[in-house]
């Protein structure tokens, strides 16, 4: 039976009421996320013993995601998203903001990283909000519902920043601190609001039913095309994004100049989301990654055109746009290769790949502006994209194949 037949007149009801949740609880989180990208590094370099360490913090959570992006998976595969959410925010967010706080609080900067792993465990659960906004909504509805939770960063472009910046002196005994404690706040509030979400039974796995090994569903043209598109596409906008401020800095930018870039960066990243389904809808995943790719191509363009505050803006919009058509439309080309008792591994073995390709993109990028500069280090970022670009063209010439009628 399909997922159209199994989903019920009630769930109808309940399709919106269910991504609404998702899409709040993914604003919550992408506060905290925003904050630990402007904020950790500070107080990283205020706690570390080196000041070569200052940015582990920030690469320890990308890190702490790579290592709780399966096992998330496959623990909600058997209890549930609804359970499996609330434990990564209670575990991720809660204990992560409050260890972070008293991290700061002692001048402790290894308890400071052990507190980055856990809001990086966070961030292995909370990446499921768009898959999950798939298993709530109706087919019609789901390409949408992916990209209503990935809109939420469009709020969290200016909660987080304000957060990170606002709070810091909110507990005046713990300089620093007050973001950290707002975000087990805000993390407390996701899990109010999780208790009330409903996955339908069409959305659920079905005990017992037979599965494919995953090296058989990885063979699959669609899924190693879905992969590469997110993978690189999140990589590439990593590396980059990590590698502006410091070639502002490098160019004599004050620090407001560098967050008003950053801000703008994160609108076009998630801003598009309300629209990213509907164009994928009306024109085809296959196109939509397509202009995803060209977008990127624009940004490589621009960044090594000229350094001024300008071209800066440009490439990093351009980039922002992007990346959120890469992997929205990534996102929805997986969700079309798994039944839904595969789910749980397919889910998480995609975004293992994909965060370990962000992993290393966000150490490398110090490393690469260092020794090539700006200009080769987004030229290095073109033959990248040009193997999605190319994986994307042959996925459509051999889709429209597979729909030509057989000659008689």
């Amino acid at each position: 039976m399909s997922h159209q037949q199994e989903f019920m007149m009630s769930d109808y009801r309940l399709e919106k009421p269910n991504v609404s949740i998702l899409v709040a609880s993914q604003m919550l989180f992408m506060i905290a996320s925003i904050t630990v990208m402007t904020l950790s590094g500070v107080v990283g370099a205020e706690l570390s013993p080196d000041p070569s360490l200052a940015t582990l913090p920030i690469a320890t959570m990308m890190i702490g995601t790579v290592l709780f992006t399966l096992p998330a998976s496959l623990f909600m595969k058997r209890v549930g998203r609804r359970i499996g959410f609330i434990v990564g925010a209670s575990i991720g967010g809660i204990g992560g903001g409050l260890l972070s706080f008293l991290a700061i609080h002692l001048g402790q900067f290894w308890l400071f990283v052990a507190g980055s792993v856990l809001l990086g465990l966070y961030q292995a659960f909370a990446m499921y909000y768009r898959f999950a906004a798939a298993d709530v909504a109706s087919p019609a509805f789901r390409s949408k519902a992916i990209s209503l939770v990935m809109a939420a960063g469009v709020v969290a472009a200016f909660l987080g920043p304000l957060n990170a910046s606002r709070m810091t002196t909110w507990i005046e005994a713990v300089p620093l601190g007050g973001p950290y404690l707002m975000i087990a706040i805000l993390a407390l509030v996701a899990i109010g609001l999780l208790g009330f979400l409903t996955v339908p039974e069409a959305g659920k796995p079905k005990p017992g039913a037979t599965t494919r090994p995953m090296v058989d569903i990885a063979r699959q043209g669609t899924f190693v095309v879905a992969v590469l598109a997110a993978a690189i596409g999140y990589a590439v906008m990593a590396l980059v994004m990590t590698a502006t401020p410091l070639s502002m800095r490098a160019q004599g930018y004050d620090m407001n100049q560098v967050a008003t870039i950053m801000q703008w960066h994160v609108l076009g990243m998630f801003a598009p989301s309300f629209i990213t389904g509907s164009l994928i809808v009306r024109f085809g995943v296959g196109n939509v990654l397509l202009a995803g790719a060209a977008l990127l191509i624009g940004t490589t363009a621009i960044a090594i055109s000229g350094q001024s505050i300008a071209h800066y803006w440009f490439a990093l919009v351009i980039l922002g746009v992007g990346w959120n058509f890469l992997f929205v439309g990534g996102s929805a080309l997986v969700a079309r290769v798994h039944s839904e008792a595969e789910r749980g591994k397919v889910q998480g073995v995609n975004d293992l790949i994909i965060f370990s390709f962000v992993a290393i993109g966000s150490l490398m990028s110090g490393t690469l502006l260092h020794w090539l500069g700006w200009n080769l280090l987004n030229l290095m970022m073109l033959p990248l994209i040009l193997v999605v670009a190319l994986a994307t063209l042959w996925l459509i010439v051999r889709q429209s194949a597979a729909q030509q009628p057989s000659p008689q």
